[in-house]
């Protein structure tokens, strides 16, 4: 059963405001940064990252135009060992938000309440292969309650946040970021699929349709049946 407003396609594409644009190189030694509210900043390599705890999750990803790409089966470390095992013991000041940086310029903030739920990962591989260049290699958050936008691809930097932001536009595409901002992005989402929590003032049905024309795309996939 798919959340309200959703419709299934086969396969999962490519997505995102930046679809002109090659996916970022992989560095030789990937690594991830935490930054922000924390007592002293730290880089750790991917090959620290996979000492932690991993588990597999099955998921759909819904994307906010309206469709849902179904059946994902995501490997990674989940995000609420992470934060147990290294963000807790480093936060300075009571942490509220997470801010989560892609390489390829897009960016997300979520609630932290909403990250700490079991099928939540820093994902490396979908269905049993490393991740490619078109859906975040070499890291990604994957979030299944809540809209595409909020998964980052490409996860190269955490930050800790203390208090909402005034932005939370985090468009990889200036075009985008523009037309998010004039249809009222700006403001914090918290984007849970289930409540359509696509916008804050908006009604659905509209942002699904503003959404398929901000993004390229995105009307081909959301008519795929």
């Amino acid at each position: 059963m798919l959340p309200p407003g959703q419709r299934a396609i086969r396969g999962f594409p490519r997505f995102g405001t930046h679809l002109h644009h090659p996916p970022p190189a992989v560095p030789a030694e990937p690594t991830l940064d935490v930054r922000g509210a924390v007592s002293e900043p730290l880089t750790l390599s991917l090959r620290e990252l996979r000492t932690l705890p991993r588990r597999e999750v099955v998921a759909d990803l819904h994307c906010v135009a309206g469709w849902s790409a179904t059946g994902l089966r995501w490997e990674g470390v989940p995000f609420a060992a992470f934060h147990r095992e290294v963000l807790a013991p480093r936060a300075a000041g009571t942490v509220t938000h997470a801010k989560f940086v892609g390489s390829d310029g897009h960016w997300s903030v979520a609630l932290l309440e909403d990250v700490l739920g079991d099928d939540v990962l820093l994902a490396e591989h979908l269905d049993g292969r490393p991740l490619d260049g078109d859906h975040g290699a070499p890291l990604r958050l994957v979030s299944p309650g809540q809209y595409g936008f909020i998964n980052t691809k490409h996860l190269c930097r955490i930050e800790l946040l203390t208090a909402e932001p005034a932005t939370c536009v985090g468009s990889a595409s200036i075009k985008a970021h523009v037309g998010l901002r004039l249809f009222g992005y700006k403001r914090f989402v918290r984007a849970r699929v289930w409540e359509q929590e696509r916008h804050r003032f908006l009604p659905p049905r509209l942002v699904r349709e503003l959404s398929r024309l901000l993004i390229p795309g995105i009307r081909r996939l959301s008519d795929h049946r």
